[in-house]
């Protein structure tokens, strides 16, 4: 490609400081950056940096040395919390930053925390608090966000590779999820396991119906072989628990019960998991688990699952609107109905078998 630029920085970088995204799911869009830069700088240190909510997900990821995890400031009037990453910064004497998120405030702490050959998306009124400040590619809502993370590794001479979002669970973690199934009554060594998410972070405009997710499950009930386990944030345990409140024992709620990283050894654990477009989602399809996928309101082509999974969308006139409530009617959702869902799961069952 002819925009790669292959001196600069003009000295291989020491150590090297990755600001990732704030949001479960763009975060496991990102890790592929994570592996590009160990690609190109196989004795580098390299540290990821993230909010403490999400760190755990990087936890045993190969590519990294260090996790930099720090709580969000409360505001800027907190400014004892943003001296404290600073300080933490300067301490790294980072001689590269990448910075994946848009904000003001992640370039001014690099900037603060004497990071230096600052790179990142010229957004927010940034531009003068890095070394490259790029523009964001002129098809951006129309490609997946994880190229576009990668087009930032072009102005160190990083190539956009075919690498793909990936996750890495510990065989003790592993362990730990199967008897933590044994222990509520579903052993997935002898029955079908099949995951079910139905809530989304960022609002109910990405869920579809809880209805017909209760649906769905009766349908799957049908086969004895069958156990289901839904999963869910604390935020969404109420969602779930209305779901799942008449149902028999072969359906487990574990809604708000579970970290992060025992999520992703239990999505291990599944055959098939179906989920709105959410950050479990992404978890599940960088695990390598089947999944079918349900989009409205958001953009398959920016955010789908990779590297693979199943995407049901129906067209309509006002998608995708990124709002987090619809204001109408929700058509693009009430469109999916509960038997092709049904169908696209068994599916996935049988490519599976």
């Amino acid at each position: 490609m002819s925009n790669i630029e292959s001196q600069w920085p003009s000295e291989n970088p020491r150590n090297i400081i990755v600001r990732m995204p704030n949001w479960l799911g763009d975060l496991v869009m990102a890790t592929p950056i994570l592996a590009d830069l160990r690609h190109k700088w196989p004795d580098s240190k390299i540290t990821a940096m993230c909010q403490s909510n999400v760190a755990p997900l990087l936890k045993s990821d190969p590519y990294i040395d260090e996790v930099f995890s720090y709580h969000r400031p409360s505001g800027w009037i907190h400014r004892g919390q943003h001296l404290a990453i600073i300080e933490k910064l300067r301490r790294g004497e980072y001689d590269l930053g990448i910075l994946l998120t848009n904000s003001f405030s992640s370039a001014w702490w690099f900037w603060r925390g004497n990071v230096q050959n600052r790179i990142g998306y010229a957004a927010n009124f940034r531009r003068f608090l890095m070394q490259k400040a790029l523009s964001f590619p002129a098809n951006r809502e129309s490609q997946h966000l994880t190229l576009t993370y990668k087009m930032l590794l072009q102005s160190v001479g990083i190539s956009v590779s075919d690498t793909v979002p990936k996750l890495y669970v510990t065989e003790n973690e592993q362990n730990t999820a199967f008897d933590m199934l044994l222990r509520n009554g579903v052993d997935p060594s002898r029955q079908t396991l099949i995951g079910i998410n139905p809530g989304a972070a960022y609002g109910s405009a990405k869920c579809w119906l809880p209805e017909r997710f209760e649906e769905v499950t009766k349908r799957l009930l049908e086969d004895p072989k069958v156990a289901i386990v839904y999963f869910g944030d604390q935020a969404g345990a109420p969602l779930v628990n209305r779901i799942c409140q008449n149902f028999p024992e072969r359906v487990l709620n574990l809604a708000g019960k579970t970290s992060i990283r025992e999520l992703m050894a239990l999505m291990q654990k599944c055959a098939v998991i179906l989920t709105n477009d959410s950050g479990p989602m992404h978890v599940a399809a960088a695990l390598g688990v089947p999944l079918v996928a349900l989009f409205g309101s958001t953009n398959p082509l920016k955010t789908g699952p990779l590297p693979k999974g199943k995407v049901i969308q129906h067209s309509v006139e006002c998608s995708p609107c990124y709002k987090r409530v619809c204001p109408i009617d929700f058509r693009c959702m009430k469109k999916i109905e509960v038997d092709e869902v049904y169908q696209a799961i068994r599916q996935q069952l049988l490519h599976r078998e």
